[in-house]
């Protein structure tokens, strides 16, 4: 082993450190990075987790007191997470932008769809046991979001003359999406709660970048003429983007101190 190697070397680590906050107790996930200079906190909205850096020669010791330090700054980034939304009876989801009730069926064999009632109420179907619907509503909206995705990517392909190699669909919690070197376009799942030209701009953006793999002022030009749409679904996201991480997640209970 190299001299640099045994200087960072740590014996196993927890990944995650207790902060007491507000007299509540918070799970810190902690990280050591190569590259840190300093200690560093931050809010990862889609995880709804704090996540604290330590550079190599940090110590977990320093990282506790750092995070300890500043408990109000973790407290008050907290509090401004929209609450969480799990896929559960009455919830009202934005499909497509649009907003859906959730309703049990358990009448009724299949296992998610939906249905436009006249009066206008549209709706989220789910059968079977309530402990499976936000699974099963999950994997619904994944789907759709693949779909929508699938095809509006491939719309913008032909359009620049270009082969997409494969779409993925996940929860992506840093970026909405992204494009390989390989040609492997990503995206976030979560797109399909937002309304549909806000997923046409993500799946034009990424497509973009199979011509220009990169920001440059030739990528934004091609990406306009692309998506001319593309300023006002930049803006959307900007400020809405953030509330659509709350959804199919579970409500954490805080660890009160006695």
């Amino acid at each position: 082993m190299s001299l640099r190697a045994l200087l960072y070397r740590r014996p196993t680590e927890p990944q995650s450190i207790d902060v007491v906050v507000d007299r509540s107790i918070v799970l810190v996930r902690v990280r050591r990075h190569r590259q840190a200079r300093r200690y560093t906190l931050r809010i990862d909205a889609a995880a709804r987790e704090v996540v604290l850096t330590i550079p190599p020669r940090g110590s977990l010791k320093e990282a506790r007191d750092f995070a300890q330090k500043h408990g109000a700054w973790i407290a008050a980034r907290l509090k401004r997470l929209p609450q969480a939304t799990p896929f559960v009876q009455g919830v009202i989801v934005p499909l497509r932008g649009v907003s859906h009730r959730i309703v049990h069926r358990d009448d009724i064999r299949g296992t998610v769809w939906t249905e436009h009632h006249d009066a206008g109420e549209c709706l989220i179907c789910v059968a079977g046991d309530p402990p499976h619907h936000n699974r099963r509503i999950g994997d619904f909206l994944k789907r759709e979001a693949k779909r929508d995705l699938d095809a509006a990517s491939r719309r913008y392909a032909e359009q620049l003359g270009v082969s997409i190699k494969r779409i993925s669909v996940r929860d992506q919690s840093s970026r909405w999406g992204s494009c390989s070197n390989s040609g492997v376009l990503s995206f976030s799942w979560r797109l399909i709660l937002a309304p549909p030209f806000v997923l046409d701009y993500l799946a034009a953006h990424e497509v973009a970048h199979l011509v220009e793999l990169n920001h440059s002022p030739r990528f934004w030009r091609l990406l306009k003429r692309l998506n001319p749409d593309c300023e006002r679904a930049k803006a959307w996201l900007d400020t809405h983007g953030t509330d659509l991480h709350r959804y199919g997640m579970p409500v954490k209970a805080d660890r009160a101190i006695d």
